[in-house]
């Protein structure tokens, strides 16, 4: 996804003042801000945080201490170290937070020279004292075999591809082998939490209770919801005592930029909606709350249709099996446990390298629609008694600043005001939005295969009587 965000223009979720004193981890598991916990149990109807908090960071000054603040990066990819298709770049947002006192004690990914080309390029730039004594591992038992007391992590970032994580399958269960060899230590994982089949989903609910058990603090990259803009919506929500009563998600894609086969493969990807619509998914769910599965409605436009050709492909899906070709088209929509009602539209249809993504929230009386999202957040607001839109703009926004910094802030036990820092998508949460996803792209293939079926009936039915006439004839 092509955007002009500058890396330099980012958000913090701590205030402009000193840094604030720290505490052990003394604390239980549900007295820390942001644990996911609450009388009620877990739910996407998450605390939000008051968008003025958010504030750029170079406003803001590094966590204050002494102490090594050791992480473990496993991947070595783009989400990692970043790319020029977006502005995703873990590793750069924990320099600016942590500085130098963040210690990258290894990186793990079997594709030892990518993860070494990554690592000279730090050594070679203003950050190589977190990078100084970092070593390459293809596993994370090589890791723990060969680890120090010293390099013991403090906190875990997981950035590989999902099709290896999310599951109890060996070899795909990285989180249980965080869990495993470091009990208690802090988790932050990638969204989705996998891509595996359907029939696995139960595993990453199970992986949820071991990770709520284990008191680990675990944040899922679904960035959007740290956007100022949505948290905007959730302030102006919460004001005003309003129930939602619609959400309606758009997410167009730039097909022509994504050049990676693996996205065009169902079996590889799971899919456009599992894979890239989960943020809007995730956060329909946010505003909406819980989506009644069985609701779940959905149509889509294949490759083999009429109006399925696409004329600017930047890969050959000739060498894609047929069955794992992706739709272009997907409509889907839902009920929410409210009786709210819930919609969403994704297309891969553009070509350049710009996406174009809205999503609106209806409430009696108000409408709040944000668009843009990726590159330059816009939120319109109408309320009662003005037919006219007001326009909110957020210059300099960095969602994935803001979603480590918040978890960082957690990690650390910081002392601030309670309501400074909230964990608002914690791997129960996430495991959700992944489920409800695999039930658009299973209602969707369901009303495809009903279509084939109900074709194949009625030229059986033709051929049936074009023989009889002949033999009449």
């Amino acid at each position: 996804m092509s955007v002009n965000r500058r890396l330099s223009s980012s958000l913090e979720m701590t205030s402009t003042r000193a840094p604030p004193s720290r505490r052990g981890s003394e604390l239980r598991m549900t007295d820390r801000r942001g644990s996911g916990y609450s009388s009620a149990g877990f739910s996407s109807r998450r605390p939000s945080i008051d968008p003025s908090r958010l504030v750029p960071m170079d406003k803001t000054t590094h966590v204050g201490g002494t102490d090594n603040f050791n992480v473990v990066f496993i991947g070595a990819g783009n989400i990692m170290f970043g790319s020029d298709e977006g502005p995703w770049n873990h590793s750069f947002r924990f320099e600016h937070k942590l500085g130098l006192r963040l210690k990258v004690v290894a990186i793990v990914d079997p594709a030892i020279e990518r993860a070494n080309a990554v690592l000279k390029q730090k050594r070679d730039s203003f950050v190589v004292s977190a990078y100084q004594n970092t070593r390459v591992f293809k596993t994370l038992d090589d890791f723990v075999k060969n680890m120090t007391p010293k390099e013991r992590p403090r906190a875990v970032v997981v950035g590989s591809p999902p099709m290896f994580r999310g599951t109890l399958q060996p070899g795909r269960d990285v989180e249980m082998q965080i869990m495993k060899h470091f009990p208690g230590v802090a988790m932050f994982i990638e969204k989705p939490v996998a891509t595996g089949p359907k029939s696995e989903i139960d595993e990453g609910f199970t992986i949820a209770r071991h990770i709520s058990d284990s008191n680990s603090i675990c944040s899922v990259g679904y960035m959007l919801r740290y956007l100022k803009a949505v948290q905007k919506m959730k302030q102006i929500i919460e004001e005003n005592g309003l129930v939602v009563m619609a959400t309606i998600a758009r997410y167009a894609a730039a097909y022509e930029a994504i050049t990676k086969p693996d996205w065009w493969d169902k079996s590889r990807s799971a899919g456009p909606i599992i894979e890239q619509g989960t943020h809007f998914c995730d956060l329909s769910r946010y505003f909406g709350g819980e989506v009644d599965i069985s609701s779940v409605i959905a149509h889509s436009l294949e490759w083999d249709e009429e109006a399925g050709h696409l004329s600017k492909m930047g890969i050959d899906e000739s060498k894609i099996a047929p069955e794992n070709r992706i739709p272009r088209v997907t409509s889907a929509t839902w009920k929410y446990d409210s009786g709210a009602v819930g919609s969403l539209m994704h297309v891969a249809t553009l070509q350049g390298r710009n996406y174009s993504c809205e999503l609106e929230i209806h409430a009696d009386g108000y409408s709040l629609k944000l668009v843009n999202p990726y590159v330059q957040p816009i939120l319109y607001v109408r309320r009662p008694g003005d037919d006219h839109e007001q326009a909110y703009t957020f210059p300099d926004d960095d969602p994935f600043f803001s979603e480590i910094s918040n978890w960082i802030d957690i990690i650390e036990d910081i002392e601030e005001d309670p309501e400074a820092a909230q964990i608002l998508s914690t791997y129960e949460d996430a495991c959700r939005t992944y489920e409800f996803t695999w039930a658009i792209r299973e209602a969707s293939e369901r009303s495809r295969a009903t279509k084939l079926a109900a074709r194949r009936s009625a030229t059986s039915v033709a051929e049936e009587v074009l023989a009889e006439e002949e033999n009449e004839a």
